[in-house]
Protein backbone atom coordinates (compact mmCIF):
# COMPACT_ATOMS: atom_id res chain seq x y z
CA UNK A 1 0.00 0.00 0.00
CA UNK A 2 1.28 3.45 -0.85
CA UNK A 3 2.53 5.38 2.14
CA UNK A 4 1.35 8.70 0.65
CA UNK A 5 -1.45 9.59 -1.77
CA UNK A 6 -0.67 10.99 -5.23
CA UNK A 7 -1.66 14.51 -4.16
CA UNK A 8 0.61 14.32 -1.13
CA UNK A 9 3.50 13.09 -3.28
CA UNK A 10 2.86 15.89 -5.78
CA UNK A 11 2.91 18.43 -2.95
CA UNK A 12 6.32 17.13 -1.88
CA UNK A 13 7.61 17.39 -5.47
CA UNK A 14 6.34 20.97 -5.76
CA UNK A 15 7.98 21.93 -2.45
CA UNK A 16 11.35 20.40 -3.40
CA UNK A 17 11.40 21.90 -6.90
CA UNK A 18 10.19 25.27 -5.58
CA UNK A 19 12.87 25.51 -2.90
CA UNK A 20 15.52 24.09 -5.21
CA UNK A 21 14.99 26.53 -8.04
CA UNK A 22 14.56 29.39 -5.59
CA UNK A 23 18.03 28.51 -4.30
CA UNK A 24 19.43 28.87 -7.83
CA UNK A 25 18.54 32.55 -7.61
CA UNK A 26 20.49 33.08 -4.42
CA UNK A 27 23.47 32.21 -6.61
CA UNK A 28 22.38 34.76 -9.24
CA UNK A 29 21.08 37.72 -7.22
CA UNK A 30 24.34 37.87 -5.25
CA UNK A 31 26.22 39.58 -8.09
CA UNK A 32 23.47 42.12 -8.72
CA UNK A 33 23.17 43.09 -5.03
CA UNK A 34 26.94 43.11 -4.56
CA UNK A 35 27.63 45.19 -7.70
CA UNK A 36 27.55 48.64 -5.98
CA UNK A 37 30.03 47.34 -3.38
CA UNK A 38 32.27 45.77 -6.02
CA UNK A 39 32.20 49.02 -8.04
CA UNK A 40 33.26 50.92 -4.91
CA UNK A 41 36.12 48.46 -4.32
CA UNK A 42 37.30 48.70 -7.94
CA UNK A 43 37.06 52.50 -7.78
CA UNK A 44 39.37 52.52 -4.76
CA UNK A 45 41.90 50.55 -6.79
CA UNK A 46 42.08 53.27 -9.45
CA UNK A 47 39.18 52.66 -11.87
CA UNK A 48 36.52 55.24 -12.53
CA UNK A 49 32.97 54.28 -11.56
CA UNK A 50 31.97 54.11 -15.24
CA UNK A 51 34.88 51.76 -16.02
CA UNK A 52 34.06 49.55 -13.05
CA UNK A 53 30.40 49.41 -14.07
CA UNK A 54 31.41 48.42 -17.60
CA UNK A 55 33.66 45.65 -16.22
CA UNK A 56 30.84 44.18 -14.13
CA UNK A 57 28.46 44.60 -17.08
CA UNK A 58 30.84 42.64 -19.28
CA UNK A 59 31.06 39.83 -16.71
CA UNK A 60 27.27 39.74 -16.55
CA UNK A 61 26.98 39.60 -20.35
CA UNK A 62 29.55 36.79 -20.62
CA UNK A 63 27.58 34.85 -18.03
CA UNK A 64 24.25 35.34 -19.81
CA UNK A 65 25.82 34.35 -23.14
CA UNK A 66 27.23 31.16 -21.61
CA UNK A 67 23.81 30.48 -20.07
CA UNK A 68 22.09 30.94 -23.44
CA UNK A 69 24.51 28.76 -25.40
CA UNK A 70 24.34 25.97 -22.84
CA UNK A 71 20.54 26.15 -22.88
CA UNK A 72 20.71 25.06 -26.52
CA UNK A 73 23.26 22.28 -26.06
CA UNK A 74 22.71 20.98 -22.53
CA UNK A 75 19.09 21.59 -21.49
CA UNK A 76 17.78 18.83 -23.78
CA UNK A 77 19.87 16.27 -21.90
CA UNK A 78 17.00 16.09 -19.42
CA UNK A 79 14.95 14.32 -22.10
CA UNK A 80 17.71 11.70 -22.45
CA UNK A 81 18.90 11.09 -18.88
CA UNK A 82 16.03 12.43 -16.78
CA UNK A 83 15.09 15.67 -15.06
CA UNK A 84 16.45 15.02 -11.58
CA UNK A 85 20.12 14.60 -12.65
CA UNK A 86 19.93 17.89 -14.58
CA UNK A 87 18.30 19.70 -11.68
CA UNK A 88 20.89 18.48 -9.16
CA UNK A 89 23.87 19.07 -11.44
CA UNK A 90 22.83 22.69 -11.95
CA UNK A 91 22.27 23.37 -8.25
CA UNK A 92 25.44 21.63 -7.05
CA UNK A 93 27.54 23.34 -9.70
CA UNK A 94 26.13 26.73 -8.72
CA UNK A 95 27.30 26.17 -5.14
CA UNK A 96 30.85 25.35 -6.26
CA UNK A 97 31.24 28.31 -8.61
CA UNK A 98 29.68 30.74 -6.13
CA UNK A 99 32.31 29.73 -3.59
CA UNK A 100 35.01 30.22 -6.21
CA UNK A 101 33.70 33.71 -7.00
CA UNK A 102 34.04 34.73 -3.35
CA UNK A 103 37.51 33.23 -2.96
CA UNK A 104 39.39 35.92 -4.89
CA UNK A 105 39.27 39.59 -5.84
CA UNK A 106 40.79 39.18 -9.31
CA UNK A 107 38.59 40.07 -12.28
CA UNK A 108 39.72 37.13 -14.48
CA UNK A 109 38.66 34.68 -11.74
CA UNK A 110 35.44 36.66 -11.29
CA UNK A 111 34.70 36.14 -14.97
CA UNK A 112 35.60 32.44 -14.97
CA UNK A 113 33.51 31.74 -11.88
CA UNK A 114 30.47 33.68 -13.08
CA UNK A 115 30.54 32.08 -16.54
CA UNK A 116 30.87 28.63 -14.93
CA UNK A 117 28.02 29.43 -12.57
CA UNK A 118 25.67 30.40 -15.40
CA UNK A 119 26.74 27.42 -17.53
CA UNK A 120 25.78 24.83 -14.93
CA UNK A 121 22.61 26.69 -14.00
CA UNK A 122 21.46 26.52 -17.64
CA UNK A 123 20.19 22.95 -17.25
CA UNK A 124 18.26 23.46 -14.01
CA UNK A 125 14.94 24.83 -15.31
CA UNK A 126 14.74 22.21 -18.08
CA UNK A 127 15.29 19.56 -15.41
CA UNK A 128 12.42 21.03 -13.40
CA UNK A 129 10.20 21.03 -16.50
CA UNK A 130 11.02 17.38 -17.22
CA UNK A 131 10.22 16.26 -13.68
CA UNK A 132 6.97 18.26 -13.82
CA UNK A 133 5.91 16.56 -17.07
CA UNK A 134 6.18 13.19 -15.28
CA UNK A 135 4.22 14.25 -12.20
CA UNK A 136 1.36 16.50 -13.39
CA UNK A 137 -1.43 16.26 -15.98
CA UNK A 138 -1.56 18.78 -18.83
CA UNK A 139 -4.87 20.25 -17.62
CA UNK A 140 -3.01 21.84 -14.69
CA UNK A 141 0.14 23.04 -16.51
CA UNK A 142 -0.72 26.75 -16.18
CA UNK A 143 -1.35 26.54 -12.44
CA UNK A 144 1.54 24.18 -11.61
CA UNK A 145 4.11 25.99 -13.75
CA UNK A 146 2.81 29.31 -12.50
CA UNK A 147 3.37 28.09 -8.96
CA UNK A 148 6.84 26.73 -9.77
CA UNK A 149 7.72 29.93 -11.62
CA UNK A 150 7.15 31.71 -8.33
CA UNK A 151 10.23 29.90 -7.08
CA UNK A 152 12.73 32.04 -8.97
CA UNK A 153 10.84 35.22 -8.11
CA UNK A 154 10.45 34.40 -4.42
CA UNK A 155 14.04 33.14 -4.29
CA UNK A 156 15.28 36.29 -6.02
CA UNK A 157 13.23 38.59 -3.76
CA UNK A 158 14.24 36.76 -0.57
CA UNK A 159 17.90 36.75 -1.60
CA UNK A 160 17.88 40.49 -2.32
CA UNK A 161 16.08 41.34 0.92
CA UNK A 162 18.37 39.29 3.14
CA UNK A 163 21.53 40.31 1.29
CA UNK A 164 20.54 43.96 1.60
CA UNK A 165 20.16 43.42 5.35
CA UNK A 166 23.63 41.87 5.49
CA UNK A 167 25.06 44.96 3.78
CA UNK A 168 23.22 47.23 6.22
CA UNK A 169 24.84 45.29 9.08
CA UNK A 170 28.29 46.01 7.68
CA UNK A 171 29.11 42.80 5.82
CA UNK A 172 31.14 42.96 2.59
CA UNK A 173 30.25 41.59 -0.81
CA UNK A 174 32.12 38.29 -0.26
CA UNK A 175 29.82 37.42 2.63
CA UNK A 176 26.87 37.59 0.24
CA UNK A 177 28.42 34.85 -1.89
CA UNK A 178 29.23 32.62 1.09
CA UNK A 179 25.65 33.06 2.28
CA UNK A 180 24.18 32.20 -1.15
CA UNK A 181 26.31 29.06 -1.43
CA UNK A 182 25.26 27.93 2.06
CA UNK A 183 21.54 28.27 1.32
CA UNK A 184 21.85 26.46 -2.02
CA UNK A 185 23.98 23.69 -0.51
CA UNK A 186 21.40 22.80 2.15
CA UNK A 187 18.57 22.64 -0.39
CA UNK A 188 20.73 20.58 -2.77
CA UNK A 189 20.99 17.86 -0.12
CA UNK A 190 17.22 17.87 0.44
CA UNK A 191 16.52 17.37 -3.28
CA UNK A 192 19.21 14.71 -3.58
CA UNK A 193 17.56 12.66 -0.84
CA UNK A 194 13.84 13.18 -1.43
CA UNK A 195 13.08 14.19 -5.05
CA UNK A 196 11.76 11.37 -7.28
CA UNK A 197 12.03 11.49 -11.07
CA UNK A 198 8.58 10.13 -11.91
CA UNK A 199 5.31 9.15 -10.27
CA UNK A 200 5.28 5.91 -12.28
CA UNK A 201 8.24 4.61 -10.31
CA UNK A 202 6.18 4.97 -7.14
CA UNK A 203 3.27 2.95 -8.52
CA UNK A 204 1.02 5.73 -9.84
CA UNK A 205 -0.43 6.01 -13.36
CA UNK A 206 1.59 7.95 -15.93
CA UNK A 207 0.85 11.69 -16.13
CA UNK A 208 -1.39 12.77 -19.04
CA UNK A 209 0.29 15.08 -21.58
CA UNK A 210 -1.33 17.61 -23.92
CA UNK A 211 -2.82 15.53 -26.79
CA UNK A 212 -2.03 18.37 -29.21
CA UNK A 213 1.69 18.45 -28.41
CA UNK A 214 4.03 18.37 -31.40
CA UNK A 215 5.10 14.78 -30.67
CA UNK A 216 1.68 13.19 -30.20
CA UNK A 217 1.86 11.27 -33.49
CA UNK A 218 5.64 10.73 -33.56
CA UNK A 219 7.11 7.26 -33.58
CA UNK A 220 9.32 6.14 -30.73
CA UNK A 221 13.08 6.46 -31.23
CA UNK A 222 13.91 3.75 -28.73
CA UNK A 223 17.01 1.92 -29.90
CA UNK A 224 17.95 4.66 -32.36
CA UNK A 225 21.31 6.41 -32.34
CA UNK A 226 21.68 9.50 -30.19
CA UNK A 227 21.95 11.63 -33.33
CA UNK A 228 18.60 10.33 -34.58
CA UNK A 229 17.04 10.84 -31.17
CA UNK A 230 18.23 14.44 -30.90
CA UNK A 231 17.03 15.26 -34.43
CA UNK A 232 13.66 13.66 -33.69
CA UNK A 233 13.31 15.99 -30.71
CA UNK A 234 14.34 19.15 -32.56
CA UNK A 235 12.68 18.90 -35.98
CA UNK A 236 9.00 19.15 -34.93
CA UNK A 237 9.80 22.15 -32.73
CA UNK A 238 11.71 24.05 -35.41
CA UNK A 239 8.94 23.46 -38.00
CA UNK A 240 6.24 25.00 -35.78
CA UNK A 241 5.45 28.68 -36.46
CA UNK A 242 3.83 29.06 -33.05
CA UNK A 243 6.95 27.66 -31.36
CA UNK A 244 9.21 30.05 -33.26
CA UNK A 245 6.99 32.99 -32.29
CA UNK A 246 7.25 31.97 -28.63
CA UNK A 247 11.05 31.96 -29.05
CA UNK A 248 10.87 35.52 -30.44
CA UNK A 249 8.77 36.61 -27.45
CA UNK A 250 11.31 35.02 -25.14
CA UNK A 251 14.07 37.06 -26.82
CA UNK A 252 12.32 40.36 -26.17
CA UNK A 253 10.98 39.65 -22.69
CA UNK A 254 14.32 38.37 -21.43
CA UNK A 255 16.09 41.58 -22.45
CA UNK A 256 13.75 43.54 -20.18
CA UNK A 257 13.78 41.03 -17.33
CA UNK A 258 17.57 40.65 -17.22
CA UNK A 259 18.10 44.42 -17.35
CA UNK A 260 15.98 44.91 -14.23
CA UNK A 261 17.50 41.86 -12.52
CA UNK A 262 21.04 43.14 -13.13
CA UNK A 263 20.84 46.90 -12.75
CA UNK A 264 17.96 47.80 -10.41
CA UNK A 265 20.23 48.19 -7.31
CA UNK A 266 22.66 50.38 -9.29
CA UNK A 267 19.81 52.51 -10.71
CA UNK A 268 18.24 53.01 -7.28
CA UNK A 269 21.58 54.03 -5.78
CA UNK A 270 23.06 56.18 -8.56
CA UNK A 271 19.91 57.77 -9.97
CA UNK A 272 17.46 57.88 -7.05
CA UNK A 273 19.93 58.26 -4.18
CA UNK A 274 19.35 55.24 -1.91
CA UNK A 275 22.18 53.64 0.08
CA UNK A 276 23.71 50.39 -1.23
CA UNK A 277 21.91 48.24 1.35
CA UNK A 278 18.56 49.95 0.90
CA UNK A 279 18.87 49.79 -2.89
CA UNK A 280 19.61 46.06 -2.69
CA UNK A 281 16.56 45.43 -0.50
CA UNK A 282 14.25 47.63 -2.59
CA UNK A 283 15.32 45.86 -5.78
CA UNK A 284 13.30 42.90 -4.46
CA UNK A 285 10.16 44.74 -5.61
CA UNK A 286 10.70 43.44 -9.16
CA UNK A 287 10.64 39.70 -8.37
CA UNK A 288 8.20 40.13 -5.44
CA UNK A 289 5.49 41.86 -7.48
CA UNK A 290 6.25 39.52 -10.37
CA UNK A 291 5.45 36.57 -8.10
CA UNK A 292 1.87 37.82 -7.67
CA UNK A 293 1.60 38.24 -11.44
CA UNK A 294 2.92 34.75 -12.18
CA UNK A 295 0.46 33.06 -9.82
CA UNK A 296 -2.57 34.99 -11.07
CA UNK A 297 -1.64 34.62 -14.76
CA UNK A 298 -1.01 30.89 -14.38
CA UNK A 299 -4.42 30.40 -12.78
CA UNK A 300 -6.13 32.53 -15.45
CA UNK A 301 -4.48 30.72 -18.34
CA UNK A 302 -5.91 27.34 -17.30
CA UNK A 303 -9.39 28.89 -17.35
CA UNK A 304 -9.06 30.99 -20.53
CA UNK A 305 -7.67 28.18 -22.67
CA UNK A 306 -4.32 27.93 -24.42
CA UNK A 307 -4.91 31.02 -26.56
CA UNK A 308 -5.66 33.02 -23.41
CA UNK A 309 -1.92 33.03 -22.71
CA UNK A 310 -1.18 34.96 -25.89
CA UNK A 311 -3.94 37.46 -25.09
CA UNK A 312 -2.62 38.03 -21.57
CA UNK A 313 0.91 38.49 -22.96
CA UNK A 314 -0.30 41.10 -25.46
CA UNK A 315 -2.11 43.09 -22.75
CA UNK A 316 0.74 42.80 -20.22
CA UNK A 317 3.46 43.88 -22.63
CA UNK A 318 1.40 46.88 -23.72
CA UNK A 319 1.03 48.02 -20.09
CA UNK A 320 4.77 47.47 -19.50
CA UNK A 321 5.54 49.69 -22.50
CA UNK A 322 3.51 52.54 -21.01
CA UNK A 323 5.11 52.14 -17.56
CA UNK A 324 8.61 52.27 -19.07
CA UNK A 325 7.79 55.45 -20.97
CA UNK A 326 6.64 57.05 -17.70
CA UNK A 327 9.79 55.77 -15.95
CA UNK A 328 11.87 57.68 -18.50
CA UNK A 329 10.57 60.93 -17.04
CA UNK A 330 11.59 60.25 -13.43
CA UNK A 331 14.17 62.94 -12.52
CA UNK A 332 17.51 62.17 -10.89
CA UNK A 333 18.04 62.04 -7.10
CA UNK A 334 14.48 62.24 -5.85
CA UNK A 335 15.81 61.77 -2.31
CA UNK A 336 14.16 58.41 -1.75
CA UNK A 337 10.85 59.05 -3.57
CA UNK A 338 8.77 55.90 -4.15
CA UNK A 339 7.48 56.72 -7.67
CA UNK A 340 10.23 54.74 -9.45
CA UNK A 341 9.63 51.79 -7.09
CA UNK A 342 5.93 51.80 -8.02
CA UNK A 343 6.72 51.98 -11.75
CA UNK A 344 9.23 49.13 -11.48
CA UNK A 345 6.50 47.13 -9.75
CA UNK A 346 4.06 47.87 -12.61
CA UNK A 347 6.62 46.65 -15.16
CA UNK A 348 7.19 43.50 -13.10
CA UNK A 349 3.47 42.74 -12.78
CA UNK A 350 2.82 43.31 -16.49
CA UNK A 351 5.87 41.39 -17.73
CA UNK A 352 6.76 38.50 -15.45
CA UNK A 353 3.42 36.68 -15.31
CA UNK A 354 3.14 36.37 -19.09
CA UNK A 355 6.91 35.75 -19.36
CA UNK A 356 6.54 32.67 -17.15
CA UNK A 357 4.42 30.97 -19.83
CA UNK A 358 7.25 30.89 -22.34
CA UNK A 359 9.69 28.39 -20.85
CA UNK A 360 7.01 26.78 -18.66
CA UNK A 361 3.46 25.98 -19.79
CA UNK A 362 4.23 26.62 -23.48
CA UNK A 363 7.28 24.35 -23.30
CA UNK A 364 5.14 21.54 -21.88
CA UNK A 365 2.37 22.18 -24.41
CA UNK A 366 4.81 21.93 -27.32
CA UNK A 367 7.07 19.16 -26.01
CA UNK A 368 4.66 16.94 -24.09
CA UNK A 369 6.32 14.20 -22.08
CA UNK A 370 8.88 13.49 -24.78
CA UNK A 371 10.65 16.78 -25.52
CA UNK A 372 9.66 19.16 -22.72
CA UNK A 373 13.29 19.73 -21.65
CA UNK A 374 14.45 20.42 -25.22
CA UNK A 375 11.48 22.73 -25.84
CA UNK A 376 12.19 24.69 -22.65
CA UNK A 377 15.91 24.84 -23.41
CA UNK A 378 15.44 26.29 -26.90
CA UNK A 379 12.86 28.87 -25.77
CA UNK A 380 15.02 30.00 -22.87
CA UNK A 381 18.21 29.82 -24.94
CA UNK A 382 16.85 32.23 -27.55
CA UNK A 383 15.64 34.47 -24.72
CA UNK A 384 19.01 34.66 -23.04
CA UNK A 385 20.75 35.45 -26.31
CA UNK A 386 18.69 38.63 -26.09
CA UNK A 387 19.47 38.87 -22.39
CA UNK A 388 23.18 39.31 -23.16
CA UNK A 389 22.31 42.93 -24.03
CA UNK A 390 21.39 43.53 -20.39
CA UNK A 391 25.01 43.53 -19.22
CA UNK A 392 27.75 45.40 -21.06
CA UNK A 393 25.46 47.05 -23.62
CA UNK A 394 23.13 48.53 -20.98
CA UNK A 395 26.13 49.73 -18.94
CA UNK A 396 27.47 51.61 -21.98
CA UNK A 397 24.01 52.89 -22.92
CA UNK A 398 23.51 54.24 -19.41
CA UNK A 399 26.89 55.99 -19.48
CA UNK A 400 26.18 57.58 -22.87
CA UNK A 401 22.48 58.48 -22.60
CA UNK A 402 21.56 58.03 -18.95
CA UNK A 403 18.81 55.80 -17.58
CA UNK A 404 16.28 57.56 -19.83
CA UNK A 405 18.05 55.98 -22.81
CA UNK A 406 17.90 52.55 -21.15
CA UNK A 407 14.17 52.80 -20.47
CA UNK A 408 13.50 54.08 -24.00
CA UNK A 409 15.20 50.95 -25.38
CA UNK A 410 13.20 48.69 -23.06
CA UNK A 411 9.93 50.42 -23.99
CA UNK A 412 10.66 49.77 -27.67
CA UNK A 413 11.42 46.11 -26.96
CA UNK A 414 8.15 45.71 -25.02
CA UNK A 415 6.14 47.37 -27.80
CA UNK A 416 7.58 45.04 -30.45
CA UNK A 417 7.01 42.05 -28.16
CA UNK A 418 3.36 43.06 -27.73
CA UNK A 419 3.03 42.94 -31.53
CA UNK A 420 4.63 39.48 -31.56
CA UNK A 421 2.09 38.33 -28.94
CA UNK A 422 -0.70 39.55 -31.22
CA UNK A 423 0.74 37.47 -34.07
CA UNK A 424 0.94 34.42 -31.79
CA UNK A 425 -2.70 34.95 -30.79
CA UNK A 426 -3.70 34.95 -34.45
CA UNK A 427 -1.68 31.79 -35.20
CA UNK A 428 -3.24 29.93 -32.26
CA UNK A 429 -6.73 31.19 -33.14
CA UNK A 430 -6.43 29.51 -36.55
Amino acid sequence: MRALSLKSRQAVVIALLFCGYGAYYFCRADLSVATPLIIDELSRSGMTAAEAMAKIGAISSYGILAYAVCKFFLAGLGDLWGGKPSFLLGLGGAVIFTLLFAATGMLPIFTLAWVGNRMVQSIGWAGLIKVSSRWFNFSSYGTILGLLSLSYLVGDALARQTMGMLIDHGYGWRTLFWYAAGVAGVIFVANLLFLHESRVKLGFAEAAVNPQNLFAAARSTTGASWQTSVWALLLPLLKSRAFLMVCLLSFGCTIVRETFNTWTPVYLKSHIGFSSGHAGSLSAVFPAVGAVSVLSCGWLSDRMGVNGRALLMMIGLTVATVALVVLMGVPETLAGAMLPIVLIGVVAFSLLGPYSYLGGAYALDFGGGRASAASSGIIDGVGYIGGTMAGYFVARLSAAFGWQGVFLLLAGVCALSALAAAVLYRIKAR
